[in-house]
């Protein structure tokens, strides 16, 4: 009897067969796995900067910034700098290049770091925690000063955002504040609708923040709107379930994103 020594095409053919189902099988898998991954590092670099804002207040009897010193983010970027200095920390691993270093990817905004003078990162401080100099009714713009938190040692911590994945160093979310027309992310405006700073569709419907009792969780994008951003913010506002606000309300792009 003679001995078989190789397959047969028809055998190589099946096994090959065999073998891209169980890729296209198993593919989705690993990318979910790699995005869970991604989303679950982001929340641990928030709870690290976490620690690092709860040491800045014990260091400033329980304040935060006033705001002083430079545009561009500069008066947090400055003042946490010391308490950061692993660069990794300051990026979501779901957004580590800026636009100049080809960081778009299809056009979309929310996987693009942010880039100010020589430094990259892709979380941003939500302006309404500043603590203003008494006297002071303005800040960057934004007004009135009365809305600033000053202090982490605030009731409903739990729901109020400090820092935040986004594409701007800082903002100052209002509850009348438009969505995004796209994911792509509008161009950017001063002082009107900076919600769009965060609304940033980093995890699957969903971008990371770390609140006022120094926890940090995954938001959902719609859910944005409910957040406690400033004292005097309406957190059933006219695009939360609570204010009217239904699916065909918003953009193309979130409508199918859970509605709060």
């Amino acid at each position: 009897m003679r001995n078989r020594k190789a397959f047969t095409l028809i055998e190589l053919l099946v096994v090959i067969a065999i073998i891209a189902i169980l890729m296209s099988i198993l593919m989705p898998s690993l990318q979910r796995v790699r995005k869970q991954a991604k989303l679950s590092a982001c929340l641990v670099s928030l709870k690290q900067w976490g620690l690092m804002f709860d040491l800045y207040c014990d260091d400033n009897n329980g304040y935060f910034f006033s705001g002083a010193g430079g545009d561009c983010g500069q008066f947090w970027r400055d003042s946490m700098r010391p308490y950061s200095k692993d660069k990794k920390m300051w990026l979501c691993p779901q957004a580590v290049k800026p636009q100049s270093a080809g960081g778009i990817p299809s056009g979309n905004w929310s996987h693009v770091a942010w880039e100010v003078r020589g430094e990259v990162g892709s979380y941003g401080l939500n302006g309404w925690v500043l603590n203003p100099p008494l006297g002071e009714n303005v800040v960057w713009g934004r007004s009135p000063a009365s809305d600033h938190w000053r202090t982490y040692q605030v009731k409903g911590a739990n729901n109020i955002p400090i820092f935040t994945g986004s594409w701007w160093v800082d903002f100052w979310p209002k509850e009348n504040d438009q969505p995004p027309p796209t994911e792509a992310g509008p161009g950017d405006t001063v002082n009107f609708n900076e919600m769009n700073r965060v609304c940033v569709d980093r995890h699957g419907g969903f971008v990371n923040s770390l609140f006022m009792d120094w926890s940090a969780r995954k938001v959902g994008l719609k859910e944005l709107w409910t957040l406690k951003w400033h004292r005097s913010y309406n957190i059933n506002g006219q695009w939360t379930k609570a204010g009217g606000a239904t699916s065909g309300k918003w953009p193309q792009w979130m409508r199918h994103y859970k509605d709060y």
